[in-house]
């Protein structure tokens, strides 16, 4: 039986972006459907990053980065996959590379207002949107907006809900950034992996996963430590103390007892990535501890 694609194009609206500086690439996405981030946002690390939509055809992941991997420019990548693809009239795709070449192709059946713009860096597309402005705002707010790649990615989305968003309205979104050796432990090349699935204000959850994501899979900022020693020391061993981490004298100098009982209560409240050498504290540790305590 043949389908009847017209009637089924899901609402999407997407970013995909490189930061050929960090050679970093990723895919921010927002919907009017459930878990979008399980079928829009594809990446490799060192190679690009597509984002699949509409009636999404799901195999334009994986073969747009296979086809990125053999050096095809986006452009390229979009034609050859969407010449086989009989369904191509209602698909909508996005795809960067890390060199930041872009293209984006949105099918003639897609659900108006359905469109992509692709320039140097990035590519941004939506469909079944509340109008071109949604678009124009994703592509104007990457390009102004300064920091690293999540940031310019995150912004791009609250930018595109700002601007009217999808016309149906709002449920799921998603993050992914990649870069070779980037992910937990340097064992992957997940920068950023964050999904919100049903919600109603999936963006503002999504911006709130990124902060926590940037304190506890971010590293410690070069020179952004401080010694521990007076009031510091007096308030960490206060919080080891509590919560039966460390039962020694606390009116000695920090010690070795001390240096390994902050390193099991780091361990336990998961700041695996700031461990600072003995005697030393990762200074937003530090404030987290404050607010949390």
């Amino acid at each position: 039986m043949k389908i009847n694609y017209s009637k089924r194009c899901i609402s999407t609206y997407s970013i995909v972006g490189c930061d050929p500086d960090s050679e970093e690439v990723g895919v921010a996405v927002q919907s009017k459907f459930p878990a979008v981030g399980s079928a829009v946002p594809w990446a490799k690390g060192g190679i690009g990053a597509v984002a699949t939509q509409a009636w999404a055809n799901l195999s334009y992941g994986n073969k747009g980065i296979e086809l990125m991997e053999k050096g095809l420019h986006p452009e390229e990548v979009i034609k050859t996959m969407t010449d086989a693809d009989e369904g191509k009239d209602v698909r909508q795709v996005g795809v960067v590379d890390v060199k930041g070449r872009s293209a984006t192709f949105t099918g003639k059946d897609c659900t108006d207002w359905a469109g992509g713009i692709a320039e140097k860096n990035f590519a941004a597309q939506g469909n079944i949107l509340t109008g071109a402005n949604v678009v124009d705002a994703m592509a104007k707010t990457f390009v102004d907006t300064k920091g690293d790649l999540a940031t310019k990615l995150m912004e791009s989305l609250t930018a595109g809900q700002n601007a009217g968003g999808d016309s149906r309205g709002m449920q799921s979104a998603a993050i992914y950034v990649v870069k070779v050796g980037a992910g937990y432990g340097g064992f992957s090349d997940r920068l950023v992996d964050l999904r919100i699935d049903d919600h109603k204000n999936p963006i503002a959850e999504l911006r709130r996963l990124l902060d926590m994501s940037r304190f506890y899979f971010g590293k410690t900022k070069e020179g952004n430590i401080s010694k521990i020693e007076g009031d510091i020391k007096s308030y960490l061993l206060s919080v080891l103390t509590k919560s039966g981490h460390y039962s020694g004298d606390t009116s000695a100098d920090w010690n070795q007892d001390m240096h390994d009982a902050f390193n099991l209560y780091s361990l336990t409240e998961n700041f695996d990535e700031r461990l600072a050498p003995f005697g030393m504290i990762d200074n937003e540790v530090l404030e987290f501890m404050k607010k949390s305590n």
